[in-house]
């Protein structure tokens, strides 16, 4: 299956830049519960982060990897930017049941204001090793 975000678009990556909480899907909901589609995209990673309050992460930008983020429970204060802009980075609120989208080479920061679990679904495998490799940390947000 090929993967529409291995080369994403100029569009898209600046759909994302502008908004970057995903628009997610209307769940399948019967007698036995519900179905939330949250991403239909072939990926290598899904790891749970929980993060607790007050404290700060990312601070860095991908050079290849994108990733999808559903907030399972708390918020996240999510600020970004281009990578290689010096204007102040955007900031939105991301709530628990809501997801959003970091594409490739946008500077980015975490900033938990409560005790916080999201899981996060990403292009590249997340090994420790393939994952520094792709990032370069920076500070966006003064942790």
């Amino acid at each position: 299956m090929e993967n529409k975000l291995d080369s994403i678009s100029k569009a898209l990556r600046e759909e994302y830049l502008n908004d970057p909480i995903v628009k997610l899907d209307t769940p399948f909901i019967d007698e036995r519960g519900a179905i939330y589609p949250i991403v239909d995209e072939v990926m290598e990673s899904c790891v749970i982060i929980s993060s607790k309050k007050g404290t700060v992460r990312a601070n860095h930008y991908h050079k290849t990897d994108w990733h999808y983020c559903y907030v399972m429970e708390g918020e996240i204060q999510y600020h970004w930017r281009s990578t290689g802009d010096t204007a102040e980075p955007s900031v939105v609120t991301i709530a628990k049941g809501q997801c959003f989208f970091t594409p490739p080479m946008v500077d980015h920061a975490m900033v938990f204001s409560k005790d916080t679990t999201f899981v996060t679904l990403g292009r590249n495998p997340r090994d420790q090793e393939t994952y520094e490799a792709d990032i370069e940390r920076i500070e966006l947000v003064k942790a």
